[in-house]
């Protein structure tokens, strides 16, 4: 073959290869737009186009007095549309953004306006519709940047522009008195699927309905909507109606942490109930950290099961009295205060001043060889008897309560692996157990509630709209936990405790109490019980005639001293002491009787009328009026307290003399003077004349006598 030939079947071979080639090529073509067209297509709108959920609002969750534990609060992201306005409408949009720059710069101060102008116009020149204002930005402060220029759609003549702004909103819990019940509020981490306290018992409730919103990927890798509304608008949560009382919590915790601070104590817990309802009140829980400052790291009082102590010792005797054992005048022979047994010795915490006493006697001086003892003798032979009755009374199951991460009890049978000879005797007063502090609470509340055992009760009620959905009652354990005789024997010897025993140093003179003192050794991993650490704790309900509140003080390793009635006592005594004097049902009305004055009632300082007024009819007290006292009208020497009126015209200076020194401020203040207060006590004089015509703002010396 010639060259020629051989080069031109080489140029027609390589021209039906790029022939084959083309066709091939438009065959893909043809491919890839009839037959799989649909498929890439739809893969294109998904890469680029996204349905993402909107965030429901979650539901509140309010006190049982109705005052907001936790909200949520929207918070947005301000994004500027450079191209809401139409580019042949320029004109318009120059005319507005130097406006809206400013305002900008003056709302925010986080930038000069001149930096804000040149941002909004770099958007428009590089025609950005999602461009990054300002975030978290509140809902006040939203509705007042929605009237700035260009963010506020427009109508002129007949050209109409739509807003500028576009919104994203983000829900920011808070908890609007802070560190308030905060562990018992608790929350929700659903990346780690971590769910603490009421947020996350119920937060299918809470969480509302999240909603739908396309959202399209642009330029830059950055997400805007589709539509400037929601295509499926979230629901927002349901309220919870918590038992907490925000008085009561403050109250609990800042008894607590003062008495935490006082014994410099590890950890500790406090937790109110309410008797006839098991719904808690007030629930503080501290642990202190590295750096010394008490904080609610964890719920102790319903999560950590521990050896309770010596407050146990309410069941013992109440299994022995209600089996027949003993009663409340059985006596036992303590000797000197130690008993040997099982290579054993049990020693009292102080050398008794008698050998022979009853059994309420021991209960009151928290004997350990008493309890031991009656323990030992009424059921060695048979000791599953009162291993049967503890758990008759509740203890070694859980409560079910509404909140997650209660603490697992143990309460030992002849059967458990660890039971020893000595089980029994430990047992008696409160050791080789675990039991959490909520648990021993629920038994001393049944002892106070005639023996009705009621789980404890943190929600009372769900509500969506304002319409209630769920209702909880309390769910009754046991209806009777013992005879009636039985619980009034150691109801009794409660009272005693306050009275003659080792409570009495935290009983009121004004109010009747029943409890038991407490303190435990708490053993420390490998070292056991050689480390001398104690868990001091108080348990009681008061008033003793007819109890509405239960309450447990749980305090562990305290350093300045360990004993239940020095350590835990003063919280449970100061908790009672505040709930009392702000709860009038309580004590009754009362009627003070002048012949307990010395034949006068007191006079209140001159103040205010209807103030006065409130608080002595409060108290019963009749009053009168002391502008008719003063005209010689009325003899109050027998009779009544006189009061007059709290007044004060502007401009004009009072006369503040008697009152006390809140009502004076109060009335030169609104008078129009700037008070100087030196002394102590009531207002005795005052440096300008009452009735003179001064100046605002005059300064007026106050001596107070």
């Amino acid at each position: 073959m010639s060259i020629r030939n051989t080069i031109l079947v080489r140029v027609y071979f390589a021209f039906g290869l790029i022939v084959l080639l083309a066709f091939m090529v438009f065959g893909k073509m043809l491919k890839l737009q009839y037959v799989d067209g649909q498929h890439w297509k739809a893969l294109a709108d998904s890469l680029s186009i996204q349905e993402r959920e909107v965030e429901a609002a979650r539901g509140n969750i309010y006190s049982n007095d109705g005052s907001l534990l936790a909200t949520s609060v929207p918070e947005y992201e301000l994004r500027f549309d450079a191209m809401a306005v139409p580019e042949e409408d320029n004109d318009y949009f120059n005319l507005k953004v130097d406006s809206l720059a400013i305002k900008l710069a003056d709302f925010f101060k986080d930038k000069s306006s001149r930096q804000y102008l040149t941002l909004l116009k770099q958007a428009r020149n590089k025609k950005q519709r999602y461009l990054l204002i300002k975030r978290n930005v509140s809902h006040q402060d939203l509705k007042k940047v929605k009237q700035f220029p260009l963010f506020k759609a427009a109508r002129i003549g007949k050209d109409r522009y739509p807003s500028s702004l576009i919104t994203d909103r983000q829900n920011k819990r808070i908890l609007p008195f802070v560190n308030l019940a905060a562990r018992t509020i608790g929350y929700k981490n659903v990346k780690e699927n971590i769910h603490v306290g009421l947020e996350g018992a119920y937060g299918e409730y809470i969480d509302g309905k999240s909603g739908k919103r396309l959202m399209q990927r642009i330029a830059g890798g950055v997400w805007i909507p589709v539509n400037r509304d929601i295509e499926v608008a979230p629901v927002d949560g349901s309220d919870i109606i918590s038992t907490i009382d925000v008085n009561m919590q403050d109250m609990a915790q800042r008894a607590l942490e003062k008495q935490m601070i006082i014994s410099n104590a590890d950890e500790g817990c406090v937790v109110m109930m309410e008797v006839k309802t098991g719904e808690v009140r007030a629930v503080a829980n501290f642990m202190r950290d590295k750096d010394g400052v008490y904080r609610e790291k964890f719920n102790l009082a319903i999560a950590q099961s521990a050896d309770p102590g010596s407050t146990f010792k309410l069941a013992s005797y109440l299994a022995l009295i209600d089996d027949k054992k003993i009663d409340s005048s059985t006596t036992i022979n303590i000797g000197n205060g130690n008993w040997p047994i099982y290579k054993h010795t049990i020693r009292d915490s102080h050398a008794p001043k008698k050998s022979i006493v009853s059994a309420k006697r021991a209960f009151e001086e928290s004997s350990n060889v008493g309890v031991t003892k009656f323990v030992y003798q009424a059921y060695k032979d048979n000791p599953d008897q009162f291993t049967s009755k503890l758990h008759s009374f509740g203890f070694g199951k859980t409560l079910d309560l509404q909140i997650p991460g209660e603490g697992v009890p143990l309460v030992k049978t002849s059967k458990s692996k660890s039971w020893s000879g000595l089980s029994l005797v430990q047992m008696a007063y409160g050791y080789e157990m675990k039991i959490t502090p909520l648990q021993t609470l629920t038994f001393y509340n049944a002892v106070a509630n005639n023996g009705k055992l009621i789980a404890p009760l943190f929600v009372k009620e769900i509500r969506h709209l304002g319409n209630t959905i769920q209702r909880f009652e309390a769910k009754v354990i046991n209806e009777k936990i013992a005879s009636d005789h039985a619980l009034a024997e150691v109801r009794g010897m409660m009272e005693g405790v306050m009275t003659e025993g080792t409570g009495r140093s935290v009983a009121s003179p004004l109010y009747t109490s029943g409890g038991k003192t407490g303190t435990a050794q708490m053993a420390d991993g490998s070292r056991g019980y050689g480390a001398r650490r104690y868990q001091s704790s108080f348990a009681g309900y008061f008033p003793a005639e007819d109890p509405k509140y239960s309450i447990i003080v749980v305090i562990r390793n305290p350093r300045n001293g360990y004993y239940g009635a020095s350590i835990a006592g003063p919280v449970f005594k100061e908790l009672a002491d505040m709930v009392y004097a702000n709860d009038m049902e309580m004590k009754g009305k009362k009627t003070f009787k002048a012949v307990n004055l010395g034949g006068r009632m007191p006079l209140t300082l001159q103040g205010s009328r209807e103030a006065s007024k409130k608080v002595y009819d409060k108290l019963g007290i009749n009053t009168v009026n002391w502008n008719m006292v003063a005209r010689g009208e009325i003899d109050t020497s027998n009779r009544g307290v006189p009061f007059v009126d709290l007044k004060y015209k502007e401009g004009i200076v009072p006369n503040v003399v008697g009152m006390g020194l809140m009502d004076a401020l109060y009335v030169m203040e609104n008078a129009g003077f700037k008070a100087h207060v030196f002394g102590k006590g009531r207002v005795g004089a005052q440096s300008l004349a009452a009735g003179q015509k001064l100046p605002f703002g005059t300064a007026i010396n106050l001596e107070l006598k």
